[in-house]
């Protein structure tokens, strides 16, 4: 068995095609937005969460059936609708470089949106291979719990934290310390981490 490749895509500025206008096309949307990607959904009708998205210029929405014109220089394409034989002349009319999913078939799609969630800038996806969606979201309600949104912040702090190591500590293995340091209960719980870790930065480094 061959497996999938897992990575994590940059998509601001990028054309991102959705073609139905139902709930599934609502989900693909609600995961698109916030990557700064351009999205556009074909589709005569559309729910009503799209067109809101679309009234608020969220998203655009083209009132229309799909026609090859409209994956022209699209990055990623979404074939999300409820015609088996329209999602496949999507994927058929798509060019070699473009990447196409299709909602109902997965094996003959070109890759796979996770089950996954979203604290700040940590990012958990899980997967199991098409073999089992409902376990997927199963585990991804696990983590939601173990990674709350106190990680959101916390996220944050590690982020300006590092930046500043990288800048103001030289010697490797005191840099190292510091970084694993920071990377515990203790500083996630801690009301005061930033006041703290100024210490820790200071203590470490006066540390001969």
């Amino acid at each position: 068995m061959n497996s999938n490749y897992p990575i994590m895509v940059r998509l601001e500025g990028e054309k991102v095609v959705v073609i139905g206008g139902g709930r599934v096309a609502e989900r693909k949307v609600a995961g698109l937005l916030g990557t700064g990607s351009l999205i556009t959904v074909i589709s005569p009708q559309a729910t009503d969460e799209l067109k809101g998205l679309a009234s608020g210029g969220l998203i655009k929405w083209l009132e229309k059936s799909f026609s090859k014109e409209d994956i022209e220089e699209a990055f990623l394409i979404f074939a999300a609708t409820n015609d088996k034989v329209l999602n496949q002349s999507i994927k058929m009319a798509a060019s070699d470089h473009q990447l196409v999913t299709i909602a109902d078939d997965p094996d003959g799609s070109d890759f796979h949106v996770p089950s996954h969630i979203q604290r700040g800038r940590l990012s958990i996806a899980v997967s199991t291979g098409g073999a089992s969606p409902t376990l997927a979201r199963k585990i991804r309600e696990q983590l939601e719990n173990q990674f709350d949104e106190s990680y959101d912040e916390y996220l944050e702090f590690l982020f300006s934290a590092r930046q500043r190591i990288l800048k103001e500590v030289k010697d490797p293995s005191r840099k190292g310390k510091i970084l694993t340091a920071i990377v515990s209960e203790e500083f996630l719980k801690n009301p005061n981490r930033e006041a703290d870790f100024s210490r820790l930065l200071q203590y470490i480094e006066n540390d001969v």
